[in-house]
């Protein structure tokens, strides 16, 4: 019976463990300031007419 126990007190840590890491990273994520969307490169619009 004591190996069930630490078997799912093994696993209840686990998970736990694991979605405090996935909070974290989606936490430290949002936080990042947003990346400016400017092109590297752009191109010039050709006339219209031919």
């Amino acid at each position: 019976m004591s190996r069930l126990l630490a078997a799912a007190l093994t696993v209840v840590a686990a998970a736990a463990l694991a979605v405090g890491t996935a909070l974290g990273v989606v936490a430290l994520l949002d936080a990042r300031p947003d990346q400016p969307n400017t092109p590297l490169i752009s191109y010039e619009q050709a006339g219209q007419g031919s």
